[in-house]
Order: C-alpha cells, then sequence, then structure tokens
C-alpha cells in the first residue's frame, strides 16, 4: 500500500495532464485564495468565507429537509449549483454577503435572544440526559460486578 501512495505522490509533483487540471481547478475556485485567507493577518478576507460558509450551513439546512421535494424538479441541481455559485462570486455582487445582510442578519438580531434561550435549556437538558445516562451505567456495571 506504501508503493501505491509514494507513486500516487510522485505523480503529483510531476507536470501532467491530471496536476494541469487540478491547478486550474484551484485557480478557479479559489482554495488556496481560503486558504491564505486562514493565514493571513486580516480579518476581512475572514469575514467573507465566515459569511459564505454561514450561508451555505443555512442553506444546507433547508435543503435536508426539502431535498426529497426539491429534487423532482427539473432542473433542480442546475439551480442550486447556480446558486452555490452566486454566494461564492467575488466583489460586490457577493450572493452570500448580500444573503447575509439582506435576511440572515436582520432575522438573527431580531431572534437571537430566543435562540439563546432555546440553546441555553437544550445544552442543559443535553447535560442532564447524559449524567442520568452515566450514573445509570455507573450503577448497571455494580450491579454486574456484585453478581459475579
Amino acid at each position: 500500500m506504501d508503493g501505491l501512495r509514494q507513486r500516487f505522490e510522485r505523480l503529483l509533483e510531476q507536470r501532467n495532464l491530471a496536476t494541469e487540471a487540478l491547478r486550474a481547478l484551484e485557480a478557479k475556485t479559489g482554495v488556496d485564495k481560503r486558504i491564505k485567507a486562514i493565514e493571513s493577518p486580516s480579518k476581512e478576507d475572514d469575514t467573507v468565507w465566515l459569511t459564505y460558509w454561514v450561508v451555505y450551513s443555512l442553506f444546507g439546512l433547508a435543503e435536508f429537509f426539502s431535498d426529497l421535494l426539491l429534487s423532482w424538479f427539473p432542473f433542480y441541481y442546475v439551480g442550486k449549483c447556480a446558486f452555490l455559485l452566486f454566494c461564492m462570486i467575488p466583489g460586490p455582487w457577493n450572493g452570500a454577503h448580500m444573503l447575509y445582510r439582506r435576511v440572515i442578519r436582520p432575522l438573527f438580531l431580531k431572534h437571537h435572544e430566543a435562540v439563546d434561550n432555546i440553546m441555553r435549556d437544550l445544552s442543559g437538558r443535553a447535560l442532564d440526559a447524559a449524567a442520568g445516562v452515566t450514573r445509570d451505567a455507573k450503577v448497571t456495571v455494580t450491579q454486574l460486578q456484585k453478581d459475579k
């Protein structure tokens, strides 16, 4: 297996059709810009990508619940790809930035206290449930050890 891995790594280090295609794809998608944005000391470029990921995660959440219905529509996947490309467009027409400023941020600011209270309540319930499971597991293990 190591031999196959070494051959693959050597292939990627050489200049060939596959590496040129990957280089072109990297340039088109901006993967290198994202990595540079993470590594840079500037907050501005981090905010751009964080905004995109917030929009993408909300889109993914909505899609999770509606995908079964939406996938029956013609050209749904083409529209989905177009939407995601719209969200990644650099510059003033950045779809993620527009959606965040016009839809997500106003809704969040309006309802953030309710969301915080719900999350606090759910967190408390999860901790209580985990403590109960742990307590029950300890009792069960103790009983099993006594039965031996």
